[in-house]
């Protein structure tokens, strides 16, 4: 569930941006390939690690102990918990698709089982959009295996959340049963609850032939169209008192699950319209979202299983959409979660572009990288994943100091992508851009920034050693004029962390802002 957005504030405004572009070298080197042994041995990683086949359920961390960054779930934390169960069932669900392997099959009619004695009443739970992961994961397991008990299970928990809807903000489902009234704490209808339930809606509809279900999917998608989407983008929730306050987060789980309704009631209905929605949303997360088109890091906990929603609706577009230009872009996500994998375990951590380390991993992050190598077929390809050599710097990771030092913000003009990384002149804080490379060698990297303040100065550190002690960015005439600064680097063969790191010592210690790194 997701408690976390009940903490989460607005951003400052940032006085620094900086983008870095790296030119893509050429073909060559050795590496992995995305073959089909490889999307078996995920699947079998995942499974080795994370299930236990006694309880019939999935342990929150691969060490299968309690940590405090998420101890949430059955036995105190020691089991996922609601919607990461559903969320991994979905992902047992995507290796029975591919390989109809009899285990999956199994493992399917297990799982469900086995949190039903974990959460006998699922109604327990005050969270919408946590029943609702349940209801479309029923949906599609009922489409799946034809057994009815899912079908009525998926029938119930919607017609319990559809409940949820009023007229508050015109229409749209709560995110919790306890929270109804506009300007209480809590009270909120978003995307993660309403865009699930038009998927929903759509597969018993289906199931049952009953046009119910399909006027109600058709009364949802519109009201959440109408209030939480502009244009490509695609807003999470509305909040507040009166006619309701925008929350316009990014996260590629709104964008998958939004195109994912659009794609349902094209499924239903034909109409082209909803493929061009679903395009829109798509493009904005294929081109914004991503480092250098790998699908950017979101951070733990439940965020670290945002791009497998996305990716799996994605790839329901390339599918039932029959929109065959996304093929290339999951494929090479696929391939750079593949490269990523711990070599100990077989492990994917939550993000694709660096290798992943040798603390615990949780189970939705694993479930991430073994899921999206179930979703599309193999190409085959041997080697590593450059990309584009474009890495934004608001998509980067950022080393932040006493809990701050530097924001993602999109307030002055002339930046690429979504915005830039700025309010940023706090010791022990950087920007780390997680590269990745064909072959080893040097490159000639290029920041792209704004230094409205006067000349600022930065050190470059490449796989821990510094490379450039007082990078000079000069003043620009204003936070919308961008200027260029180069360094030559040191790259491995696969991955290597570029850094732009703050110290006060360096002087010229002015704000900069940061919009992308280029040139790779």
């Amino acid at each position: 569930m997701f408690i976390w957005k009940k903490v989460r504030t607005a951003a400052v405004v940032c006085l620094m941006s900086l983008s870095l572009t790296v030119p893509a070298p050429g073909a060559g080197g050795t590496a992995e390939a995305f073959t089909v042994s490889n999307a078996d041995a995920a699947m079998n990683s995942f499974v080795q690690v994370f299930y236990d086949s006694s309880a019939k359920y999935f342990y929150t961390n691969s060490d299968h102990l309690v940590h405090s960054e998420h101890a949430h779930g059955p036995d105190g934390g020691l089991y996922t918990d609601f919607w990461w169960e559903a969320q991994l069932w979905e992902t047992v669900m995507d290796a029975y698709e591919r390989t109809g392997s009899n285990v999956y099959r199994t493992m399917i009619d297990d799982i469900y089982t086995g949190f039903n004695a974990k959460y006998p009443d699922m109604m327990t739970n005050p969270f919408n959009d946590d029943l609702g992961w349940w209801a479309l994961a029923c949906a599609r397991a009922y489409e799946l295996t034809g057994t009815t008990e899912y079908l009525n299970r998926s029938s119930f928990l919607f017609g319990q959340i559809y409940n949820e809807w009023d007229g508050a903000y015109g229409g749209g489902i709560w995110w919790r049963r306890d929270a109804h009234v506009p300007g209480q704490a809590n009270a909120q209808k978003n995307m993660a609850t309403n865009a699930p339930m038009v998927m929903t809606a759509v597969k018993l509809y289906s199931a049952y032939n009953d046009n119910a279900y399909l006027t109600k999917a058709t009364q949802i998608y519109n009201w959440t169209k109408s209030t939480l989407v502009n244009g490509s983008k695609i807003n999470d929730h509305i909040e507040g008192t009166g006619s309701g306050l925008i929350k316009d987060w990014d996260f590629t789980y709104n964008y998958g699950t939004f195109l994912g309704a659009a794609v349902s009631l094209y499924q239903a209905t034909g109409a082209s319209a909803y493929l061009t929605d679903a395009n829109n949303a798509a493009g904005y997360a294929v081109n914004k979202m991503v480092s250098a088109q790998t699908l950017l890091y979101e951070g733990e906990n439940d965020a670290a299983g945002f791009k497998m929603v996305f990716a799996r609706n994605l790839n329901r577009l390339r599918t039932l959409g029959g929109q065959p230009q996304y093929l290339s872009f999951l494929q090479q996500n696929a391939t750079q979660a593949w490269n990523h994998r711990r070599m100990s375990d077989g492990i994917i951590g939550s993000d694709w572009l660096r290798n992943t380390g040798t603390s615990y991993v949780q189970s939705l992050a694993a479930a991430a990288g073994a899921s999206i190598l179930q979703l599309v077929p193999a190409d085959g390809y041997t080697g590593y994943i450059a990309g584009n050599g474009a890495y934004e710097a608001e998509n980067a990771a950022r080393t932040l100091a006493g809990g701050g030092g530097m924001i993602n913000e999109s307030t002055n003009a002339g930046f690429t992508g979504r915005g830039y990384v700025g309010g940023w002149n706090t010791s022990g804080t950087s920007i780390d851009f997680y590269v990745n490379q064909n072959t080893a060698g040097t490159r000639t990297v290029t920041f792209r920034y704004a230094a409205g303040a006067g000349n600022a100065s930065r050190f470059v550190k490449v796989n821990g050693t510094v490379v450039a002690s007082n990078l000079v960015f000069n003043s620009t005439s204003s936070w919308s004029a961008y200027g260029t600064v180069s360094v030559t680097v040191p790259l491995n063969a696969g991955s290597s962390t570029i850094q732009l790191g703050y110290n006060s010592a360096l002087g010229n210690t002015n704000y900069l802002n940061v919009d992308l790194l280029s040139g790779l």
